[in-house]
């Protein structure tokens, strides 16, 4: 069974067992999270939600809350001495799938 859900303004397409990350959630490490905008359940059949599924969820398990690797953005415009040299590290949420109730 697969389902696809909306979070962070994107759409991943699940399965139980799955690690996925996502943008930051506001959550505990250990705790459990709950999506409720599920747009597709499939198994045999689908389900396709108009937008969302009623009653279908997606429970998942908050593994860790963490930071991605330093990217750097540099701006620079030539013959003006100007650049601009900076970094960011994007937040993110991990988590596992438990289960997809349909």
């Amino acid at each position: 069974m697969y389902a696809i859900i909306e979070t962070g303004g994107k759409q991943l397409k699940v399965e139980a067992g799955d690690t996925i990350f996502v943008e930051k959630l506001d959550v505990e490490e250990g705790t459990e999270y709950t999506f409720e905008k599920v747009l597709l359940v499939g198994d045999n059949g689908v389900k396709v939600g108009h937008p969302y599924v009623e009653g279908a969820k997606v429970t998942a398990t908050v593994e860790k809350q963490g930071k991605e690797k330093k990217i750097t953005v540099f701006k620079y415009k030539p013959k003006k001495h100007y650049h601009k040299k900076q970094g960011h590290r994007q937040p993110y949420t991990k988590l596992t799938i438990k289960e997809i109730n349909a």
